[in-house]
């Protein structure tokens, strides 16, 4: 569902109608072959939203609610299959109602508990507003470290941005500059490209993943004139990340790493903080970005994007991250499959 006020329903209705477009086995009579390639995909959402949604646009996106996920299959062809979850207040675009945090919350759960149940491949999870959720008592900085909890057996999750043919993966995420300097240091670094190794393994079908691992200094600290994390904090995590069998390289200097040729040299990056790793990722494939949760046991994918409050209800937001997410989250769960459980994953 994501924040009912933002933009996850009309991207979702988008990526339905994408889906639904006709191609030369519809115009042959085959709906269901025309439909095959595609990622099926439910909401779980108000139903009656979407509908008085997709009216309002003028969007020919039939609903139908389903009671569960095995009905999805059957009616995705002809319609978006909705599990309904009911908002109690209407949804006006663009204004936040804390009344209908708590759907938003139930409608994290039933899906985690749906992953966890097999009865479905994978979670993509539209945007939240965060301080909606606070305002009605959620305790988590962020979907992830909700579906983390949810997952129970401690699980460590990994953000990994993937993008314009690149996968990036920060060490520190939301937080300053100034407290990412101060939660960096060589265990944590081992233990999240460990857990990034392991997911390419399991998730992506990468055998022998190659990491590129950032300096965190201009010129990866120039051999300690410009700082000495490299030599205290990052080489030894290379070290021994190697010691494990990874095959890492680095410190890498962080203005270098991300032309062209040197993306061929690797299968993820894993950088020392948050823009280091999105700056670069975003400039490559802003409307396509894709966050992945690695570390869970479940696959769990999301647009690279927040509500965008601003321009809800217009119908002029870019489904495509949603999209990329599908694709991603299909691909992923099929990877899965076919692999035995990793270490780490």
């Amino acid at each position: 569902m994501g924040e009912p006020a933002g933009i996850g329903a009309e991207i979702a209705l988008k990526a339905w109608r994408l889906c639904s477009r006709p191609s030369a086995a519809e115009a042959a009579g085959d709906a269901e072959q025309a439909h095959a390639s595609l990622p099926v995909f439910f909401l779980i959402d108000d139903p009656e939203r979407l509908e008085t949604l997709a009216g309002r646009l003028g969007w020919a996106v039939p609903v139908v609610e389903i009671a569960s996920p095995a009905e999805a299959a059957a009616v995705f062809p002809r319609a978006l299959p909705v599990l309904c979850e009911r908002l109690p207040a209407e949804v006006v675009p663009g204004r936040l109602d804390p009344r209908n945090a708590p759907a938003v919350v139930s409608a994290i759960r039933r899906a985690t508990a749906l992953a966890l149940g097999g009865q479905v491949a994978a979670i993509v999870t539209n945007p939240i507003n965060k301080a909606a959720l606070y305002d009605a008592g959620f305790a988590h900085p962020g979907h992830t470290e909700f579906l983390a909890e949810l997952a129970g057996g401690n699980p460590t999750p990994v953000m990994m941005l993937i993008g314009g043919g690149l996968r990036v993966v920060p060490v520190t995420i939301h937080v300053s500059l100034r407290q990412a300097l101060q939660e960096l240091g060589t265990a944590k670094i081992v233990e999240t490209a460990r857990i990034a190794a392991a997911g390419l393994r399991r998730d992506f079908g990468i055998d022998r993943p190659r990491l590129a691992v950032a300096g965190l200094n201009p010129h990866a600290g120039e051999g300690g004139a410009l700082g000495r994390e490299e030599i205290e904090m990052i080489a030894p995590a290379i070290e021994e990340l190697r010691a494990d069998g990874i095959d890492a390289a680095g410190p890498m200097p962080p203005d270098t790493m991300f032309h062209p040729g040197a993306r061929t040299r690797y299968d993820a990056a894993i950088c020392m903080y948050h823009d280091q790793a999105l700056i670069p990722l975003k400039t490559l494939d802003f409307e396509r970005g894709v966050n992945v949760t690695l570390g869970l046991p479940f696959v769990r994918t999301s647009p690279d994007h927040g509500t965008a409050l601003g321009i809800a209800g217009r119908g002029t937001a870019s489904e495509a991250s949603l999209v990329a997410a599908l694709e991603l989250a299909d691909a992923m769960a099929r990877h899965r499959a076919r692999s035995p459980a990793v270490a780490g994953a």
